[in-house]
């Protein structure tokens, strides 16, 4: 591709790089392989899912010229399905939580997505997006996509967002490692990525060792008790039932706190210079945590999931 002109920057989707934390890790028993995501077009990993999941309802007949798409996002998929719907001629309708940061709403408008964002539940803090929350998103989706006749993209739905993750990503990961992975992570979002990855990585190796990342407050999926549904990690620990998610190819669960994930958020950019939201933090802290622990010596791989530019009105970034 590096010789080759695109037709689109839809095209640029993927094939991200793949980075060593050799310095977070130079003093631990391992290996931590972070593929860098927040490099794709609109600088997250939702990107590859918008448009896988576009371009089925496109071969299926389900999308056609002119329709609009809808969606319910935290800003992620919907900065990806405002570029892919952007650049194939579609409408798109971003529905987003208000507790989510507002640099994703900027840029999903400046993309040319309409964004209609949704009050959170009573007594939610800005900045921390529960389930509750998402529930009041996704009726105003649902209404939406039935007055406008539109397609819904349904991330926590559409078999796309999986196939994104098991045909491309996973076989990224394999290629780029020389199938040298011990171990696979994903913090819970709408849990694509995890049973993508997991799927296609098992597939060559039933041996490899894959781990569910929650937080600490809301360890909802490995059946503790929450203490906090509203913690700080944006993006997932929705605590609600994720269709898409195999709890198959769990090996175990690693429970983050909002502290750690900020920490390491931030050590990441100051020691190997890659600028990472929440989440990629929660990921890193989670696999730090295995090389302290049960898989030391192991080769950890996991994804950067977003740039640390959508949350500069954070506490993510002290001022």
């Amino acid at each position: 591709m590096e010789n080759t002109i695109l037709s689109g920057v839809h095209q640029a989707i993927g094939n991200t790089p793949m980075v060593h934390l050799s310095r977070l890790t130079e003093n631990l028993d391992g290996n931590i392989f972070a593929k860098l995501e927040y490099l794709n077009p609109g600088f997250s990993k939702k990107d590859r899912i918008a448009l896988q999941i576009i371009e089925e309802a496109e071969k299926a007949g389900i999308l056609k010229p002119n329709d609009t798409v809808v969606e319910l996002t935290s800003g992620n998929t919907g900065t990806g399905l405002a570029i892919v719907c952007g650049v194939k001629g579609y409408q798109f309708v971003a529905v987003m939580s208000k507790g989510n940061s507002m640099e994703r709403a900027r840029m999903m408008q400046a993309l040319g997505a309409e964004v209609v964002l949704v009050d959170q539940a009573p007594g939610s803090p800005i900045g921390q997006v529960s389930g509750e929350d998402l529930a009041k998103v996704e009726e105003v989706a649902q209404q939406i996509t039935k007055e406008r006749n539109a397609f819904r993209a349904d991330q926590f739905h559409h078999m796309g967002n999986i196939h994104a993750h098991e045909f491309r990503t996973g076989e990224e990961i394999w290629k780029q490692t020389n199938g040298k992975v011990d171990v696979f992570l994903d913090f819970a979002g709408s849990g694509g990525t995890f049973t993508g990855c997991a799927k296609t990585l098992k597939k060559y190796n039933p041996n490899i060792r894959c781990y569910l990342v929650e937080p600490y407050t809301a360890p909802f999926y490995s059946g503790k008790t929450a203490t906090n549904l509203n913690h700080k990690i944006q993006g997932g620990g929705y605590s609600m039932d994720l269709p898409l998610l195999d709890k198959n190819f769990v090996t175990d669960y690693i429970h983050v706190t909002d502290e750690e994930a900020i920490r390491v958020a931030r050590e990441l950019a100051r020691k190997e210079g890659i600028f990472a939201g929440f989440s990629s933090g929660a990921n890193v802290a989670a696999a730090l945590q295995l090389l302290k622990g049960k898989e030391k010596g192991a080769n950890i791989v996991l994804t950067i999931n977003d740039s640390g530019l959508k949350y500069l009105s954070t506490d993510l970034w002290p001022t």
